[in-house]
């Protein structure tokens, strides 16, 4: 039998943590997924560990997880390190995924911690320069500026050029916002839709680093990051860990009371050297996706889409066929999205307001779906809720992710 079943989630809640340290929040989630799943530490045969930056900011560039499990007890096993940008964690959970469904092992641990918060702002922000090709930097800078040229577009009075004072991300988001604003009608209002929507979801989700209500009105109204993105449209920095134990459907039958979540589909890819017309890492992978799960975007019920702005999300609606290409605004305001609609997406709050932990988003993706699969989620329960879907980007090179993982989960 080759299902692989997801068996425990766990995570603590994101957020800023000045005196946290990134093991000493692998030790909490680790503790927490242990008790959802009802195993013990000697239990788990394998592990496999996501972090970013823990080298930029402590020196730690190798054995990180080794070095974060040790404290918890867990030695002696096999552990892999995996570092794939903001896809690092849902791509330990897809390598968990491999090495259990081969065969190889019955029960495995999928981990991501990451502290991102400095007292050193400056070195926060750069960090994020890190997920780029970092030898050909100038260079992606100027293709954004010509981006802009082609686009007619003018920086506002007062706002500086991409990178100064704030991740480099928002840039690349915001010059495919301006694109898709000139290619499509797209507007700043409904990009603010879409980040209220996540506000109000992420008002009830006590996990979430953020969880205050905002209206449309509230969000553009927000102080500018770069033209159309305003801060709450934006993913904050702050720091966090998650993670999530898997096992074979052998080792589930030996379980009593588990609350089982089957892994339909996972799918891991990288991006190509497209330009901004060409076919999306997302549209690529998530055929793939729907094939190896035998269904269509029709037949997901909830999505945590890649939300570290406003515009990714809107993106990711057309790039997982939740819409037709161009209709990411309008499909937004709908209120297909929300709680309640058609797909609810980003119930959790998406990256914007559960926060965005670099080494550990991608399993907080994987905890909100679980938890609504499970009927688990509180007041932000999706009805019904039978099969979800994850979509985790990682990286960039050109005008896409370096990286990307996709998951579909089924209630079982």
């Amino acid at each position: 039998m080759d299902n692989v079943y997801i068996i425990g989630v766990g995570m603590i809640r994101f957020g800023k943590y000045p005196q946290g340290t990134v093991r000493g929040m692998a030790n909490e989630a680790v503790q927490l997924v242990l008790d959802d799943a009802g195993l013990e530490k000697d239990d788990i045969q394998a592990a496999y560990v996501s972090n970013t930056f823990w080298g930029m900011f402590s020196n730690q560039h190798s054995i990180r997880g080794e070095v974060m499990l040790w404290d918890v007890g867990l030695k002696g096993i096999p552990i892999v390190n995996c570092e794939n940008a903001c896809a690092g964690a849902s791509t330990a959970l897809h390598l968990g995924y491999m090495a259990v469904r081969s065969g190889m092992y019955d029960v495995v641990m999928a981990l991501g911690s990451e502290k991102i918060t400095h007292e050193n702002k400056a070195l926060s922000l750069s960090a994020y320069a890190t997920c780029m090709d970092v030898e050909n930097f100038e260079s992606h800078i100027n293709m954004f500026m010509e981006l802009n040229k082609k686009l007619d577009f003018r920086l506002p009075d007062g706002e500086t050029p991409p990178g100064e004072g704030r991740s480099i991300f928002m840039d690349a988001y915001a010059m495919g916002a301006r694109w898709h604003m000139k290619t499509f009608g797209t507007t700043q209002r409904q990009l603010a839709a879409i980040c209220a929507k996540n506000h109000w979801h992420g008002s009830m989700n006590p996990k979430a680093q953020y969880q205050e209500n905002m209206t449309v009105e509230d969000v553009l109204a927000a102080k500018p990051v770069t033209y159309p993105l305003t801060r709450p449209m934006c993913a904050p920095v702050g720091d966090g860990a998650a993670a999530a134990i898997l096992c074979s459907e052998n080792y589930l039958k030996k379980l009593s009371g588990a609350r089982p979540v089957r892994i339909r589909a996972s799918v891991l890819g990288s991006g190509t050297d497209r330009d901004l017309d060409g076919v999306d890492i997302g549209e690529r992978l998530s055929k793939q996706a729907y094939e190896i799960a035998g269904l269509g975007p029709d037949g997901i019920d909830l999505a945590e889409l890649h939300d570290a702005t406003a515009y990714g999300e809107l993106h990711q609606y057309e790039a997982m066929g939740f819409c037709p290409l161009g209709e990411g605004g309008p499909f937004a305001e709908s209120g297909a999205t929300r709680l309640g609609g058609a797909i609810p997406v980003n119930t959790s709050g998406g990256l914007e307001c559960r926060g965005h932990p670099i080494g550990a988003s991608g399993l907080a993706q994987i905890h909100e779906v679980v938890c609504q699969l499970r009927g688990e989620a509180g007041k932000r329960q999706v009805k019904g809720a039978r099969i979800g879907l994850t979509e985790n980007g990682g990286g960039n090179l050109g005008v896409e992710e370096a990286s990307m993982t996709i998951h579909i989960l089924e209630k079982v």
